[in-house]
């Protein structure tokens, strides 16, 4: 009889430097006692979130393949071999859950058509986390990544994604560079209608953590520093404002 594959498991890690067992349930630790072989981003930063996680796992023991913006395509079905093999195999992000606004996407979907078993484990999104704190439409959300850098472009977007939230009452999320954060603040105010809700959410989980939604008219009189701070940018436009 065959050897069965081996599951691959989207371990999540934190949003930044905090304790992963405040933000993440014990059955992660667990997982990660089980996985020796990683599809990561970088190795450096998943090997500290698995000593973090687990400071007594031997760390020469641990085998990475890396997938990011220099990966070959065709190199990424072979990174599952080891799951092919019967042994158990992660999936990490950079920061919060893999597969999403993330390119272990890929790895997942040839995961399916390879027939792999693939097991999602609880973790901080900070998608997710916006939305749940925000108070706009939680039924109706996208996520649209990063907007244009070129300021035409940009605001073209910006108005565009309005329109759809008042049109489809759906909340568009967004993210901008963190050292451009600021400078997307300041254009949000100057484009998007007085009564249109925008919601920042702030370096999630961590002590620092800022939440706000706010109309425009209000942050216009009430700016913040999000001057290198990860933060998730909501706006959707209503039929009332705060």
């Amino acid at each position: 009889m065959s050897q069965p594959y081996g599951t691959l498991y989207l371990i999540p890690v934190t949003l930044g430097d905090v304790d992963p067992l405040e933000v993440m349930p014990i059955s992660i630790k667990r997982i990660v006692e089980l996985v020796d072989d990683y599809i990561v981003e970088n190795e450096k930063t998943a090997r500290r979130s698995i000593k973090s996680l687990l400071p007594e796992k031997e760390q020469s023991i641990l085998e990475f393949s890396l997938i990011n913006k220099f990966t070959e395509p065709s190199e990424v079905p072979s990174f599952l071999q080891p799951c092919l093999e019967g042994k158990p195999m992660g999936l990490m992000s950079e920061a919060g859950v893999p597969g999403v606004a993330d390119p272990g996407a890929e790895v997942v979907a040839i995961a399916h058509q390879k027939g792999i078993k693939v097991v999602p484990l609880v973790g901080p999104s900070s998608i997710l986390m916006a939305v749940m704190a925000s108070g706009l439409n939680g039924q109706n959300f996208a996520f649209n990544g990063y907007l244009p850098i070129d300021n035409k472009d940009r605001k073209r977007r910006i108005l565009e994604l309005e329109q759809r939230s008042k049109n489809e009452q759906q909340a568009q999320l967004f993210i901008e560079t963190p050292y451009r954060n600021n400078k997307m603040l300041e254009v949000l105010c100057n484009s998007l209608n007085s009564d249109t809700l925008l919601c920042v959410a702030c370096d999630i989980t961590l002590p620092t953590e800022f939440i706000r939604t706010q109309s425009i008219s209000h942050w216009k009189h009430n700016k913040e520093d999000f001057h290198k701070r990860p933060a998730i940018f909501m706006i959707q436009q209503q039929d009332f404002s705060f």
